[in-house]
Protein backbone atom coordinates (compact mmCIF):
# COMPACT_ATOMS: atom_id res chain seq x y z
CA UNK A 1 0.00 0.00 0.00
CA UNK A 2 1.43 3.56 -1.27
CA UNK A 3 1.45 5.92 1.65
CA UNK A 4 0.43 9.37 0.57
CA UNK A 5 0.46 12.87 2.98
CA UNK A 6 -1.63 15.11 1.13
CA UNK A 7 -4.23 17.65 0.99
CA UNK A 8 -8.58 16.58 1.09
CA UNK A 9 -10.40 19.77 -0.11
CA UNK A 10 -13.58 20.57 2.79
CA UNK A 11 -15.16 23.72 2.96
CA UNK A 12 -17.92 25.70 1.39
CA UNK A 13 -17.85 26.62 -2.31
CA UNK A 14 -15.62 29.85 -2.99
CA UNK A 15 -14.65 29.28 0.83
CA UNK A 16 -11.90 26.57 0.65
CA UNK A 17 -10.57 24.74 3.77
CA UNK A 18 -8.18 21.79 3.60
CA UNK A 19 -7.61 18.84 5.73
CA UNK A 20 -3.50 17.34 5.81
CA UNK A 21 -4.59 13.71 6.04
CA UNK A 22 -2.17 10.53 5.11
CA UNK A 23 -4.43 8.06 2.86
CA UNK A 24 -3.50 5.31 0.58
CA UNK A 25 -2.68 6.40 -3.12
CA UNK A 26 -5.42 5.34 -4.45
CA UNK A 27 -8.25 6.51 -2.65
CA UNK A 28 -9.86 9.30 -3.90
CA UNK A 29 -8.88 12.90 -2.96
CA UNK A 30 -12.14 14.06 -0.66
CA UNK A 31 -12.51 9.81 0.19
CA UNK A 32 -11.27 7.48 2.78
CA UNK A 33 -7.64 8.70 4.87
CA UNK A 34 -5.54 7.18 7.64
CA UNK A 35 -5.26 9.50 9.55
CA UNK A 36 -5.41 13.68 9.79
CA UNK A 37 -2.41 15.41 10.65
CA UNK A 38 -3.31 18.89 10.46
CA UNK A 39 -4.88 21.78 8.29
CA UNK A 40 -4.85 24.25 5.86
CA UNK A 41 -6.62 27.57 5.29
CA UNK A 42 -5.70 29.39 2.17
CA UNK A 43 -8.52 32.45 3.25
CA UNK A 44 -5.88 33.44 5.77
CA UNK A 45 -2.90 35.77 5.62
CA UNK A 46 0.22 34.18 5.01
CA UNK A 47 1.85 35.89 8.28
CA UNK A 48 -0.72 33.89 10.38
CA UNK A 49 0.18 30.68 11.98
CA UNK A 50 -2.99 29.26 11.64
CA UNK A 51 -2.81 29.32 7.99
CA UNK A 52 -0.59 25.74 8.01
CA UNK A 53 -1.27 23.38 11.46
CA UNK A 54 0.98 20.38 11.13
CA UNK A 55 1.41 17.80 14.15
CA UNK A 56 5.02 17.24 13.58
CA UNK A 57 5.45 14.31 15.38
CA UNK A 58 3.16 12.30 13.35
CA UNK A 59 4.31 14.08 10.78
CA UNK A 60 8.05 12.49 10.76
CA UNK A 61 6.38 9.17 11.96
CA UNK A 62 4.88 8.85 8.58
CA UNK A 63 7.19 9.61 6.48
CA UNK A 64 9.36 7.24 8.74
CA UNK A 65 6.80 4.39 7.81
CA UNK A 66 7.52 5.93 3.79
CA UNK A 67 4.42 8.09 3.40
CA UNK A 68 5.06 10.34 0.42
CA UNK A 69 3.80 13.99 0.50
CA UNK A 70 2.41 15.38 -2.39
CA UNK A 71 4.53 18.44 -3.90
CA UNK A 72 2.02 20.74 -2.45
CA UNK A 73 2.21 19.23 1.50
CA UNK A 74 6.05 18.92 0.79
CA UNK A 75 6.76 22.75 0.16
CA UNK A 76 4.27 23.39 4.01
CA UNK A 77 6.59 21.00 5.51
CA UNK A 78 9.84 21.84 3.83
CA UNK A 79 8.99 25.58 5.96
CA UNK A 80 9.02 23.85 9.18
CA UNK A 81 12.00 21.87 8.37
CA UNK A 82 10.43 18.43 8.23
CA UNK A 83 11.56 17.29 4.94
CA UNK A 84 13.31 18.56 1.61
CA UNK A 85 11.91 21.87 -0.47
CA UNK A 86 10.83 19.72 -3.57
CA UNK A 87 12.02 20.59 -6.99
CA UNK A 88 10.11 23.29 -8.98
CA UNK A 89 9.64 22.28 -12.13
CA UNK A 90 10.80 24.01 -14.93
CA UNK A 91 8.16 26.46 -17.16
CA UNK A 92 6.52 24.44 -19.61
CA UNK A 93 6.79 25.82 -23.26
CA UNK A 94 3.21 25.27 -24.32
CA UNK A 95 2.42 28.88 -23.92
CA UNK A 96 4.87 30.13 -26.91
CA UNK A 97 4.50 30.27 -29.87
CA UNK A 98 5.62 26.86 -32.39
CA UNK A 99 8.77 26.96 -34.58
CA UNK A 100 7.50 28.35 -37.95
CA UNK A 101 5.74 31.23 -36.27
CA UNK A 102 8.97 31.70 -34.33
CA UNK A 103 10.74 32.07 -37.47
CA UNK A 104 8.13 33.95 -38.96
CA UNK A 105 8.45 36.77 -36.41
CA UNK A 106 12.50 37.10 -36.61
CA UNK A 107 12.06 37.61 -40.30
CA UNK A 108 9.24 40.22 -39.69
CA UNK A 109 11.62 41.80 -36.63
CA UNK A 110 15.12 41.60 -38.33
CA UNK A 111 13.92 41.56 -41.94
CA UNK A 112 11.71 45.24 -41.87
CA UNK A 113 14.65 46.68 -43.53
CA UNK A 114 14.84 43.44 -45.95
CA UNK A 115 10.91 43.02 -47.31
CA UNK A 116 10.71 46.75 -48.73
CA UNK A 117 13.97 46.06 -50.81
CA UNK A 118 12.43 42.88 -51.69
CA UNK A 119 9.70 44.41 -52.59
CA UNK A 120 12.19 47.05 -54.83
CA UNK A 121 13.45 43.97 -56.60
CA UNK A 122 10.49 42.52 -58.42
CA UNK A 123 9.26 45.96 -60.54
CA UNK A 124 7.73 43.95 -63.01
Amino acid sequence: MALKIRLARAGAKKRPFYKIVVADSRSPRDGRFIERIGSYDPMLPHENEKRVIVNEDRAKHWMKVGAVPSDRVARMLSKRGLCAAPAIPEQTKKNQPKTKAQERAKAAAGGEGAAPAAAEAKPA
